[in-house]
């Protein structure tokens, strides 16, 4: 039996640019899907780097999209938008949205939105589109990372680095994954990594040429930014591509142009949530052709470190901005 839209709902708003305390629980009108589009009952949302930017002020959502932050969800259709095929109320599903997860109800373009797939859980399944939307585009299509050959990976047990390790191993490659902490190199390499390696200890240049007999690795993916780029191309294969998806460091760096020149280099990067909804529905058509059968299988699973309350999203954002979890943290929202 579906239940009734409500008029008005729970959600968490951003009071303002500052730290997490100026997420505050509120109560919002339930929005109403257009053409084109779903209405979800969400059960669990993902908590992301972004969302810690746009409480921060530094990173506005696109013109059109809700202010309240929330960059995917999970839950199961309450209502749906004119012109939409394929779906019903009541079906279970996961979604990329442009901002508004963090509520009851989020509206979704129909193109991003994908099946659960089968075996996990709507918290789980909260914990998917943001982070392989955002690996498949990147390190498979923009990195064109091929079978046999590596990948390094920076910040690899965050929600990117857990799933970019998952789904580079299940596709054949060889990878290498950045931590703060011996524990996290270790967590790195029981996901799947060949060698984790703590950043504090090592120098990660170094250990990627030994490892690669001086080689380099033929990706790098990379949201450090910063003093990291020149260190990333030094450590880059001959027809390496190097990926920037964020710049924890700074967006400048130095680099030298005749090693990209003499290794004939590629640097290419991007951001997901301005990109048009055609764009995210057909990296969606590829997930749920490659990607999904391997997490319905359990060769690849999203990494859940911890859950919270959606009215404690205050405690989520201290968290994420901690540095101590290991995968992703999810806010659940009680029926």
């Amino acid at each position: 039996m579906v239940m009734a839209v409500p008029e008005r709902m729970r959600a968490v708003e951003i009071g303002g640019a500052g730290g997490p305390e100026v997420l505050r629980p509120v109560e919002r009108p339930v929005p109403r899907p257009g053409p084109g589009e779903l209405l979800i009952r969400v059960a669990a949302a993902g908590v992301n780097r972004p969302d810690v930017l746009q409480r921060l002020g530094l990173y506005p959502p696109p013109p059109g999209a809700s202010d309240l932050p929330g960059l995917e969800v999970a839950g199961t259709v309450a209502a749906v938008g004119e012109g939409v095929s394929g779906w019903r109320e009541g079906d279970a599903l996961c979604a990329l949205v442009a901002g508004g997860g963090y509520a009851a109800y989020c509206v979704a373009p129909a193109p991003q939105c994908l099946p659960i797939p089968r075996g996990l859980s709507a918290v789980e399944a909260a914990g998917v589109p943001e982070t392989f939307f955002t690996v498949w585009s990147n390190v498979f299509e923009r990195g064109a990372l091929k079978p046999t050959e590596s990948l390094l990976v920076h910040g690899g047990t965050s929600g990117i680095g857990t799933t970019a390790i998952q789904l580079a191993k299940a596709f054949g490659a060889r990878v290498f994954a950045t931590a703060g902490s011996p524990a996290k190199a270790r967590a790195c390499e029981e996901l799947g990594a060949d060698r984790g390696i703590d950043y504090k200890a090592e120098d990660f240049v170094v250990v990627v040429k030994e490892l690669t007999g001086g080689t380099g690795v033929d990706v790098v993916l990379d949201m450090v930014g910063g003093d990291y780029l020149a260190r990333n191309v030094d450590c880059l294969a001959p027809d390496g591509r190097h990926v920037s998806i964020a710049f924890q460091r700074g967006p400048k760096g130095t680099l030298n142009l005749m090693w990209v020149m003499q290794k004939r280099l590629v640097l290419t990067g991007s951001t997901l949530r301005p990109r048009p909804v055609a764009e995210k529905g057909r990296i969606a058509v590829a997930l749920q052709e490659k990607v999904w059968p391997l997490l319905e299988e359990g060769l690849v699973r999203p990494r859940i470190y911890r859950t919270f309350p959606l009215e404690q999203a205050a405690a989520a954002h201290a968290l994420i901005e901690s540095g101590e979890h290991v995968g992703k943290i999810i806010l659940t929202v009680a029926g």
